[in-house]
C-alpha cells in the first residue's frame, strides 16, 4: 500500500521518464484500472519475507507495479536524470576516477549483468580472450574506438583490455549507446564518453574528449563510420604520427578510407573489416534479417502481411531485410544501381523498380545503400498517408531529415525514437530514429552473430598492431581468408558442427592445403 500511494494521481504525479506513452499515463492516473480492495487485502496477508527482492520489497509492491502498471514498471525513473546533461555532472566510479562521461554511473550493476549475459552468446570472443591473454598481443596498445555501445561492444572492449590494451570510447551513433553498459565500461576503468540522445554537438565533443588526452596518445583506431577517423584528420592530425593502423567496419567508414587513398591522403595502413568475409556475409545479412523485424515491431506495431514495402539496395543489408519481410507476407519492391544485385533480386522473386514508380502505393520505406538522398523531399511529399521511413543503412545521409524541419511542417513525438511529420493538409509521414540507424536505435540486435564481427575486428586489431614494420603500406588492406576461415571455426563448436577434413589426394587434386586457406584472397 506505501508502494501504491506512491503511484501519480489526478492530484499530484511524481516525475516520469519521458519513454511513458501518454495513453498508458492516461489510464493509470484516471481510476479506469487498478487493484481491487480484495486483491490488495490478499497482498498484504501474505507474510513479508515471501516474494522479497534484492530492492527489499515484496510480492505486494511486484505485482502491483508489475501486473497492474506495466508501462510505469518497465520506464519510471527520476526525470531529473534526463534534464540534466552528462556534461554537467560530477561523477566518479568506486575507485574514484571521473575519466569519463555517461548518463548515470549509478547504473553499472545492471550493465555489468547485460554485459555478463552477452559473454554466454559470444563464446568465440571469450575463448579467442583466453587463448590470448597469457601472451598480451596488445600490450602497449593505446586504443582509441567509436563504435556503438552495446553490451555485445562492451565485451569486445573488455577483450581488447584483456589482451593488454589501454581503451578509450566513445558512440558512433547518438541514439544506440545503452546507458547502462556505457556505466558498466566507467566502473571497470575504461575511459568511455557516451550516453542515448547526444546532441550533435555532444556527438563531437565525446569523440574530442577520447582524442584529446594529456599525456595519453592513441596508436591504434577502432572506427565504425570514419568519423573518428574524420575527426583526427582535421583537428589532430599530429596524432597520425603514431597511429599504427585503423581497423574500420562499416561501408560507409570503409568508403571513406578509400577515398583518402585515391587522394593519397592515407597516411597509416587500413584494415577494411567490413568487407571480410566474417562481416559481411554473416553481421550485413543475417543480423539484420533478424533485427529489421525487431526495430520495426517495436517502434509502429505494424502488421506486415499485405504490406508493400519499397527497400532502397540490394546489398547484403538489403538481401537480409527482404528475406525478413518477404516470410511475414508482405510485397516486397527493390531499388538498386547495380546490375548484379538487381539480377540477384530478380532471381529471389523481388521487383525491381525505380523509387519514382512505387512512392505513392508503398507503406514502408526502408533504405540500406549507404548512400546520400536517396529518399528526398519530392519522395517525402508523394508518400501516402501513414506511410513508414526509416534506414537500416550506417549513415543518417539516406533520408533527406534536413528538408523536413521547416515551419510549414509539424513534428510529433508519439514515441521513443518514434516521429509523426505531418503536412499541412493532415498527411502523416511516420518517421523512425530520425534517419538514423534502426536497428540499434530502435531494438537490439542478435549476440551471436555480432561474436563475429568483434572476434574479427579484434584479429585485425592485433594483426596491424604486432605487424613488422613495411608489411603494411598507407593504403586499405583486407584480413587474409586464413583469419576469416579461423573466426569462422571458433563460432562451428555453438552449433556442434562437424567439418569434414580433406584427404591429401583430394587436397592435391583442388590444390589446396588441407588446413585452408580454402578461398582465394579476393573472395567476399
Amino acid at each position: 500500500m506505501q508502494e501504491f500511494s506512491k503511484f501519480p494521481t489526478k492530484t499530484g504525479r511524481r516525475s516520469l521518464s519521458r519513454s511513458i506513452s501518454q495513453s498508458s499515463t492516461d489510464s493509470y492516473s484516471s481510476g479506469k484500472c487498478g487493484p481491487s480492495p480484495a486483491l490488495v487485502s490478499l497482498l498484504q496477508s501474505l507474510p513479508s519475507g515471501i516474494g522479497s527482492t534484492q530492492r527489499g520489497g515484496g510480492w505486494a509492491s511486484e505485482i502491483l507495479m508489475l501486473c497492474f502498471f506495466p508501462g510505469l514498471a518497465a520506464s519510471y525513473t527520476d526525470s531529473s536524470d534526463d534534464e540534466v546533461s552528462p556534461r554537467e555532472k560530477q561523477q566518479t566510479n568506486s575507485k574514484g576516477s571521473s575519466n569519463f562521461c555517461v548518463k548515470n554511473i549509478k547504473q553499472a550493476e545492471f550493465g555489468r549483468r547485460e554485459i555478463e549475459i552477452a559473454e554466454q552468446d559470444m563464446s568465440a570472443l571469450i575463448s579467442l580472450r583466453k587463448r590470448a591473454q597469457g601472451e598480451k598481443p596488445l600490450a602497449g596498445a593505446k586504443i582509441v574506438g567509436c563504435t556503438h555501445i552495446t553490451a555485445q561492444t562492451a565485451v569486445l572492449i573488455e577483450t581488447l583490455c584483456a589482451l593488454g590494451a589501454q581503451c578509450r570510447w566513445s558512440a558512433c551513433n547518438i541514439y544506440s549507446t545503452q546507458n547502462e553498459v556505457a556505466a558498466a565500461l566507467a566502473e571497470a576503468g575504461v575511459a568511455v564518453f557516451a550516453w542515448k540522445g547526444e546532441s550533435e554537438d555532444d556527438f563531437w565533443w565525446c569523440i574530442d574528449r577520447c582524442v584529446n588526452m594529456d599525456g595519453w596518445q592513441a596508436n591504434m583506431i577502432l572506427d565504425d563510420g570514419g568519423d573518428l577517423t574524420h575527426w583526427v584528420y582535421k583537428k589532430y592530425p599530429n596524432v597520425f604520427k603514431k597511429i599504427r593502423g585503423i581497423v574500420e567496419e562499416s561501408v560507409t567508414g570503409v568508403h571513406r578510407l578509400y577515398q583518402l587513398s585515391k587522394a593519397g591522403k592515407l597516411c597509416v595502413p587500413a584494415m577494411n573489416v567490413n568487407d571480410s568475409v566474417t562481416k559481411q556475409k554473416f553481421d550485413n545479412l543475417y543480423c539484420c534479417r533478424e533485427s529489421i523485424l525487431d526495430g520495426l515491431k517495436r517502434t509502429t506495431d505494424v502488421m506486415f502481411g499485405g504490406k508493400q514495402v519499397v527497400v532502397c539496395g540490394y546489398g547484403e543489408v538489403g538481401k537480409g531485410c527482404c528475406a525478413a519481410l518477404k516470410a511475414l507476407g508482405a510485397i516486397v519492391n527493390i531499388t538498386e544501381i547495380d546490375p548484379i544485385c538487381a539480377l540477384q533480386a530478380c532471381m529471389d522473386g523481388f521487383r525491381v523498380v525505380k523509387l519514382n514508380e512505387v512512392i505513392r502505393q508503398v507503406d514502408v520505406v526502408i533504405t540500406c545503400t549507404g548512400n546520400k538522398n536517396v529518399v528526398t523531399r519530392e519522395h517525402l511529399d508523394r508518400m501516402k498517408n501513414s506511410c513508414i521511413v526509416c534506414n537500416m543503412g550506417h549513415s543518417n545521409t539516406e533520408i533527406d531529415v534536413t528538408s523536413l524541419r521547416t515551419p510549414e511542417l509539424t513534428w510529433e513525438r508519439v514515441r521513443s525514437q518514434v516521429d509523426h511529420v505531418i503536412w499541412p493538409d493532415g498527411k502523416r509521414v511516420v518517421l523512425l530514429a530520425e534517419g538514423r540507424l534502426l536497428n540499434l536505435s530502435c531494438s537490439t540486435v542478435p549476440t551471436f552473430v555480432l561474436s563475429i564481427t568483434a572476434t574479427t575486428q579484434a584479429l585485425a586489431l592485433i594483426e596491424l598492431y604486432n605487424a613488422p614494420e613495411g608489411r603494411y603500406k598507407q593504403d586499405v588492406y583486407l584480413l587474409p581468408k586464413k583469419m576469416d576461415e579461423y573466426v569462422a571455426s571458433l563460432h562451428l563448436p555453438s552449433f556442434d558442427a562437424h567439418l569434414t577434413e580433406l584427404t591429401d589426394d583430394q587436397a592435391k587434386y583442388l590444390g589446396l592445403n588441407k588446413n585452408g586457406p580454402f578461398k582465394p584472397n579476393y573472395y567476399r
